[in-house]
């Protein structure tokens, strides 16, 4: 066995990152600190206020905060405004247990891949029973999650449900049959704010923010998929075994794993790369942030798609994932090779309410991906994929999958503006997103795009999102044929 290490360690280069980062920091929370001072000079109304200041205006100096008493279970707080679905174990409320359920279901209508059948009788001709456009409904995400602080500095975390149901449930058609646990772990509060210790089946990933996306506070219909490269390959729905630490100083934000990637599922080694069965190595992984405006909560993993005008964030991150001998390739002569599967990103985030009070919001989010699968590696992803097994005549494959993850270089954002508008509590965001990918197995570039409108109902508890999508269809040269890659999808989204 010939081992090869062409490229260079992604995971050094993340340890690099996060000495500059912490450095960056300590420079930008001294200048932070200074422009906070000088801007209690500047007249209340000329300024944005503090967060004491909108807690009580009468004493502005008095930095406490009057939060209404916790009680106990139920959706209302004293005064009648929602609450969340929590229990309060202790009288102040820093000890509690929640419980969260959401829904997301999904009315299609897409063009089909060429040559794809659906449920195809084999003593028919193939043309019969192939339709160029196909509807359903199906459910993309069923979920419910459980978490709180149940003992002094002890967090613990169990999320489960299902995803992808549509009316197939053979195998490829992307469901699993039962309730499995997405995340299952706990968390040890070493030092408070700057290092939190926790391990099971986890979702603090590193490589980019969105990579450790929230499925609820999502501006675009879903996620790109593109953003968990790793997907059912090598991980549990985005998920791994592992250890992981968390924490924040100052403007410095960061989480770091090492986990142990579940056996790939996968064939036997060829000229082009793909995921190594035999590597049995441990994988790490992180990611880094400077947070510049308002500070995020960590508490959990999962980052905001968008604040719809309730925050005001700017951030710039980068991050990393490593696993030795995680690829596996056949050499010119026929030899096994092995190398790391590396990646590594950067990303820009920021959500900005516009000046007035309920002016609306622009929402902005932008990533760059260096992806090393090995040699010419590409994979095609459909959501909830109808198609048959084994149909397909274009480089695409099946239903409605695409050149979605491969070794090569990945541009990815999207951007959404908040309109200041309201029908009761009814608010509209419309939106654009496109990904753009150089794969070495393609000769011309993937080019995907989509816009869409959400319209909030009650925030990210209730909202219905409309969005279009256009994928390009490659021929088998690797050449894009056609852009007949459309489909249209209606959602409807509830969160407890």
């Amino acid at each position: 066995m010939k081992a090869e290490s062409r490229q260079p360690e992604v995971g050094w280069l993340g340890w690099i990152i996060a000495l500059a980062f912490v450095a960056i920091a300590g420079l930008a929370s001294k200048a932070q600190a200074q422009l906070d001072e000088a801007s209690k000079s500047i007249p209340q109304g000329m300024r944005e206020p503090t967060a004491e200041e909108e807690d009580d205006p009468e004493d502005p100096v008095d930095d406490s905060v009057d939060e209404l008493e916790p009680v106990g279970p139920g959706f209302m707080s004293e005064d009648g405004a929602a609450k969340k679905l929590q229990w309060a174990l202790n009288e102040d409320g820093s000890r509690y247990f929640r419980i969260e359920l959401w829904l997301q279901v999904w009315t299609r209508a897409l063009q089909l891949n060429p040559g794809t059948t659906i449920l195809d009788d084999p003593s028919t001709p193939e043309a019969e029973n192939q339709d160029a456009w196909y509807g359903d409904v199906g459910i993309r995400r069923a979920r419910i999650r459980m978490f709180g602080e149940i003992f002094p500095r002890v967090l613990v975390l169990l999320h489960f449900g299902i995803n992808n149901q549509t009316f197939r449930r053979d195998v490829g058609s992307g469901f699993k049959q039962q309730l499995f646990f997405h995340d299952l772990w706990a968390e040890v509060a070493a030092v408070r704010e700057h290092l939190y210790i926790g391990g099971g089946l986890i979702y603090w990933n590193g490589i980019s923010r969105m990579t450790n996306a929230s499925t609820i506070t999502l501006m675009s219909l879903d996620a790109p998929v593109s953003n968990w490269p790793t997907i059912e390959e090598t991980d549990q729905f985005a998920r791994q075994l592992g250890v992981y630490a968390k924490g924040k100083a100052g403007l410095f934000d960061y989480r770091l794993s090492a986990t142990r990637p579940f056996v790939p599922v996968v064939g036997p080694p060829t000229t082009t790369g793909n995921y190594n069965v035999g590597a049995n190595t441990w994988a790490f992984a992180g990611y880094f942030q400077l947070q510049f405006w308002d500070i995020e909560s960590d508490v959990l993993p999962y980052t905001t798609g968008t604040y719809i005008g309730e925050k005001r964030v700017m951030n710039v991150g980068a991050g990393f994932y490593t696993q030795p001998k995680g690829i596996a390739y056949l050499g010119d002569g026929g030899e096994l090779r092995e190398r790391a599967n590396s990646i590594a990103s950067a990303d820009f985030f920021v959500d900005l309410p516009l000046k007035a009070k309920n002016g609306g919001a622009l929402t902005a989010y932008a990533v760059y991906y260096w992806w090393d699968f090995g040699p010419n590696n590409l994979r095609n992803i459909g959501v909830m994929n109808p198609g048959d097994i084994g149909s397909g005549t274009s480089l695409n494959g099946r239903g409605n999958d695409y050149p979605m993850l491969g070794t090569g270089n990945t541009g990815y954002g999207q951007f959404g503006w908040l309109m200041p508008w309201k029908v009761k509590t009814i608010q509209f965001q419309p939106y654009i997103l496109s990904q753009m990918s150089k794969f070495d197995a393609l000769n011309d570039t993937m080019f995907q795009f989509g816009v869409g409108v959400n319209m909030f109902v009650y925030g990210h508890n209730a909202k219905v999102t409309l969005e279009y999508r256009n994928r390009p269809i490659f021929n088998l040269d690797g050449n894009v044929e056609s852009r007949k890659g459309n489909a249209l999808v209606l959602q409807m989204h509830l969160y407890i």
